[in-house]
């Protein structure tokens, strides 16, 4: 978890320890039920906790602001901003069980007071929220779709409301339709390693 330590030195200890916690408790869950690729869980603080804290690089969410990862998988970006925002109310959602399963164990055990997963499509949910998490789960104007009528007008952050998309590869014409509203900011304006070179954050306003 050095890698975590070096972007974020100003963790408390209570952070430190959750952090340092997740690596053990994947492992043992991966296991048993397989919600991280076999080759990628020797390198999950690379790409899965420190991919998913690019968000916390970007802004730093006010208490009291609601936050939904839709298709939250193991629990990313959910998870690890969670810890990152202790103050922050995270609603992590998939439709897969056995994927909210290893969530809600892992939240248990880091004791995440702070986060709520549930199994459940984002077409079947009826609260707002300030901003909607996610690591591509589908094309950018699709999940927009899927998304757009769960964001709150009222506005408390430093940046506007709406989706916070971790996304890699070429996507300029899944963009074309959010041109004035959408803000691409690639990872290796925060990050160093040569994995986050082709990755980006898009960040919709709504």
């Amino acid at each position: 978890m050095d890698i975590i330590l070096k972007y974020f030195p100003d963790l408390t200890e209570d952070q430190k320890k959750q952090f340092a916690t997740l690596g053990t408790l994947y492992e043992e869950w991966n296991s048993k039920i397989n919600v991280i690729s076999r080759k990628d869980i020797s390198e999950l603080y690379t790409k899965h906790v420190l991919h998913s804290l690019a968000i916390a690089k970007f802004t730093s969410f006010t208490k009291g602001t609601r936050v939904l990862d839709v298709g939250t998988g193991g629990g990313f970006p959910g998870i690890p901003l969670a810890i990152m925002f202790p103050e922050v109310s995270f609603h992590l959602i998939d439709s897969i069980g056995k994927k909210i399963k290893v969530v809600e164990a892992v939240t248990s055990e880091l004791n995440l007071k702070n986060v709520t997963p549930q199994q459940i499509r984002v077409e079947q949910l009826k609260d707002r929220y300030d901003f909607i998490v996610s690591r591509a789960v589908t094309a950018f104007p699709d999940f927009v779709k899927l998304c757009r009528n769960r964001i709150k007008k009222e506005q408390k952050n430093a940046i506007t409301n709406g989706i916070l998309y971790l996304k890699g590869g070429d996507f300029g014409n899944e963009l074309k339709p959010f041109r004035n509203r959408v803000s691409i900011i690639p990872l290796t304006d925060f990050f160093e390693e040569p994995f986050f070179e082709t990755k980006k954050l898009i960040h919709l306003s709504m």
